[in-house]
């Protein structure tokens, strides 16, 4: 994956409202962060799948940050 990409998803990350971060569940946050992150440039289907296999690997510190976000 490269760095344009993951500046890209953390960007989504940080524009996202808190409250859908924390409302999906764990498959779907996925699902939609990778579809919004599509939305923002050009992916393959590897680069989606990287991107993917990252998120799952981020899943809590993206909670994390929404919930910081929200309450605090």
């Amino acid at each position: 994956m490269t760095p344009h990409v993951m500046r890209q998803l953390w960007s989504v990350v940080e524009n996202s409202q808190s409250k859908t971060l924390l409302q999906l569940d764990d498959a779907s946050l996925v699902q939609w962060l990778v579809k919004q992150t599509l939305n923002q440039g050009l992916l393959d289907n590897h680069q989606a799948d990287c991107l993917s296999d990252y998120i799952k690997s981020r899943i809590e510190l993206i909670r994390e940050m929404a919930y910081e976000r929200q309450y605090c």
